[in-house]
C-alpha cells in the first residue's frame, strides 16, 4: 500500500504537489491521471525518494521506500524507458539491477522470458525500439519480484499486441495482491485497465475513488438514436429542449434529454425509433469536463 498524507513539493513560489493526501491499495490497478504540469512524476519520485518533499510524508506499507535495504525487493518502478546505458545488452543491465539488490542470476532469465526479450538478451539497448526498451524497463521493475509497482507512461511506443500484454499484466499482477500504481494519459487505454483512479490538477487533488463512479461524475450524457425521420425526431424534441446532431453512421446523438422523454416526445409525435441508447460520459469526456480549470496550458490560450 502506498500513502500520501499532505505531500507537499515546492520549487520557489511554485507548489508543483500541493497537500496530496491519497491511498493506494493493493489488489487493484490505480491509475494516476492530471493534465500535463499537473505534478505527477514529481509525485512518484517522491514516493521513491528521488525527491525529497517540501512538506507532508508518503510511505510504502508504513516505510519511506528510502529506508528500504535492496528496494527492488519492495517496489518495482518504471519511471522512463530511455534512462538506461545504451551500450550495455539487456542482459547485463538486469543483471547489475540483480547484483546491487541481492536478487538471484535466474531472475534476470524469467524476466526477459515472461517481457518477450528473452531473444535478445545480449543486444545492446542503444539498438531498441522504445518498445523493447518500454519492455526492457518492466523487466526491471518485476526483477525483485516486489509486492508494489509504479510505472509512468509504460504503454508509449508499444503497438498493439503489447498495449494487450501490458494491459493483462497489470489485471495479474494486481490479482495477486499486489499494488500497482499506473500513470498515463492514454484515457481509452486506462478505461480499460484501471479499477481505481487517483486525479490531481496543478498538484492538487481532485478526485480518488473508483474509475466507474469518476466517469459518472460527467455530465455530458447523451442518448443514441435511430430513427428513419431525425428532422421529425428534432421536431419534436425541440421546444422540450432536446438537441439533434446526426452522425456519420446514420445515428443520432440527442442531449438535453433523457432517453424515457425522448421516447415518450417520439410516441406522441409518431416519429419511429429503431434504437434509443443511453450514453454516459466516458473516461476521457469526464476528465476533459473536471480538469478544465486545472490545466496549466490551454491551446490557443495566451499567456
Amino acid at each position: 500500500m502506498i500513502e500520501a498524507r499532505e505531500l507537499t513539493r515546492r520549487y520557489g513560489r511554485v507548489a508543483a504537489v500541493n497537500a496530496l493526501s491519497f491511498t493506494v491499495r493493493p489488489g487493484v490497478v490505480t491509475g494516476f491521471l492530471g493534465p500535463n504540469g499537473a505534478g505527477k512524476t514529481t509525485t512518484l519520485r517522491m514516493i521513491l525518494g528521488l525527491v525529497a518533499p517540501t512538506g507532508g510524508t508518503v510511505t510504502i506499507g508504513g516505510v519511506r521506500f528510502r529506508d528500504r535495504p535492496r528496494g527492488l525487493r519492495h517496489v518495482g518502478a518504471l519511471l522512463d524507458a530511455g534512462d538506461v546505458h545504451g551500450g550495455r545488452g539487456a542482459a547485463a543491465h538486469l543483471h547489475a539491477l540483480a547484483r546491487g539488490n541481492a536478487i538471484p542470476r535466474r531472475r534476470v532469465d524469467e524476466v526477459l522470458e515472461e517481457v518477450g526479450l528473452a531473444g535478445v538478451a545480449r543486444r545492446r539497448i542503444g539498438g531498441f525500439s522504445l518498445g523493447m526498451k518500454q519492455r526492457l524497463g518492466i523487466a526491471g521493475a518485476l526483477l525483485g519480484d516486489p509486492p508494489v509497482l509504479l510505472f509512468d507512461e509504460p504503454l508509449n511506443g508499444l503497438d498493439p499486441e503489447g498495449v494487450l500484454w501490458v494491459r493483462e499484466l497489470f489485471h495479474r499482477l494486481a490479482a495477486e495482491g499486489r499494488t500497482v500504481f499506473v500513470s498515463s494519459h492514454l484515457m481509452s487505454e486506462m478505461e480499460h485497465t484501471a479499477d481505481d483512479l487517483i486525479v490531481i490538477g496543478r498538484g492538487e487533488l481532485i478526485a480518488a475513488e473508483p474509475l466507474a463512479d469518476f466517469a459518472a461524475r460527467g455530465t455530458r450524457q447523451s442518448v443514441t438514436v435511430r430513427t428513419p425521420d431525425p428532422a421529425a425526431l428534432a421536431a419534436a424534441l425541440a421546444p422540450e429542449g432536446g438537441t439533434v446532431a446526426r452522425e456519420d453512421d446514420g445515428s443520432c446523438t440527442v442531449t438535453g434529454l433523457d432517453a424515457a422523454r425522448i421516447s415518450e416526445l417520439a410516441f406522441r409525435h409518431r416519429v419511429m425509433l429503431h434504437e434509443l441508447t443511453a450514453r454516459t460520459s466516458s473516461l476521457e469526456e469526464a476528465f476533459m469536463e473536471l480538469t478544465a480549470d486545472r490545466t496549466e496550458h490551454r491551446a490557443g490560450e495566451a499567456r
